[in-house]
């Protein structure tokens, strides 16, 4: 069994709005809430806390019933509507509303969110929905029209301030130069609170922070650059072996090899090339379903520029 009082991300998990992380202004309208909301989309990147002011507003706020889904979860819209069918025919015990958090919908098909929207429609008189999406894109207006979205954007300050104070309530000794590693490593994995207090507590050695990103990172990026100039299929196989390293986050690698890029020692022409390479595949990113794909699509065309 986990431990989750040993892994940060769930110990300080918060459980109140005032804990939370939010902009002024979803701030403001979460705060409106007392007993009754609408149905409800927040989006953000991963790791913005989307589903933690989900699972608040159930709990802290309304103290009501409510059904958890992840959507990538399930084998698909008829499972989803069959387990919301059965949560949402019947009133609660107390009379109240009743919500289901559908967690990550943006990964239905658009057929599938038309079948949601109207599962949401059979069962508004009783039933309230919270959906979360990465991206806002993917969900279908019809859908959209139904929700009051909510685009969740955390403040970088306020995020630092948050995992230091997780090192402060740990014990954890700080040098001054690992507070500008600090800063660093708050702000490249910003707005992805949850990726950056991983890597924090994977930094802390006898008690004492460690960050020694730069040379682990520079390692990578110059196996990734070693693979372009060589052979992009094996370091096709190379990268899967080692996702831990970048978290099996494809858009930060390209991102990261995109600064590598400019030190390397190549002709100028080659450079912006390869740069406008990966600043186009950055962009699909948005719109693929695989962003390991997309990224080894990327270094494949790297390869045919650099050669």
């Amino acid at each position: 069994m986990v431990d989750f009082d040993k892994i940060w991300v769930e110990k300080y998990r918060p459980h109140k709005l005032d804990d939370l992380i939010l902009d002024d202004k979803s701030l403001r309208v979460v705060k409106q809430f007392e007993d009754e909301i609408p149905n409800l989309l927040f989006v953000g990147s991963p790791g913005t806390g989307k589903t933690t002011l989900a699972r608040i507003i159930v709990n802290d706020i309304l103290g009501c019933n409510f059904l958890y889904i992840n959507a990538s979860d399930e084998s698909g819209i008829d499972v989803i509507r069959h387990n919301i069918t059965n949560f949402a025919q019947t009133k609660s015990f107390d009379g109240g509303i009743k919500v289901v958090i559908l967690d990550e919908a943006d990964g239905l098909t658009p057929q599938a969110q038309a079948a949601l929207r109207n599962t949401m429609e059979t069962y508004a008189k009783y039933c309230r929905f919270i959906l979360t999406a990465n991206y806002k894109h993917k969900i279908i207006p019809a859908l959209q029209s139904r929700c009051q979205s909510l685009d969740l954007k955390p403040v970088v300050d306020q995020a630092a301030k948050r995992c230091f104070n997780i090192l402060r309530l740990e014990n954890v000794k700080v040098s001054e130069e690992q507070k500008k590693k600090f800063v660093i490593l708050v702000k490249k994995h910003f707005p992805d609170l949850r990726k950056t207090i991983n890597e924090i507590q994977k930094s802390i050695v006898d008690g004492e922070l460690c960050i020694d990103s730069n040379a682990s990172d520079n390692e990578l990026l110059a196996k990734v650059m070693h693979g372009v100039r060589t052979n992009s299929l094996g370091l096709r196989k190379y990268l899967i072996e080692n996702e831990d390293r970048f978290q099996g986050d494809y858009d930060t690698l390209l991102a990261n090899f995109l600064d590598f890029l400019y030190e390397q020692d190549l002709p100028d022409m080659k450079k912006k090339e390869m740069i406008v390479i990966i600043a186009d595949h950055l962009y699909k990113s948005a719109f693929v379903v695989d962003k390991e794909i997309n990224a080894f699509a990327c270094l494949v065309s790297l390869e045919k520029a650099i050669t």
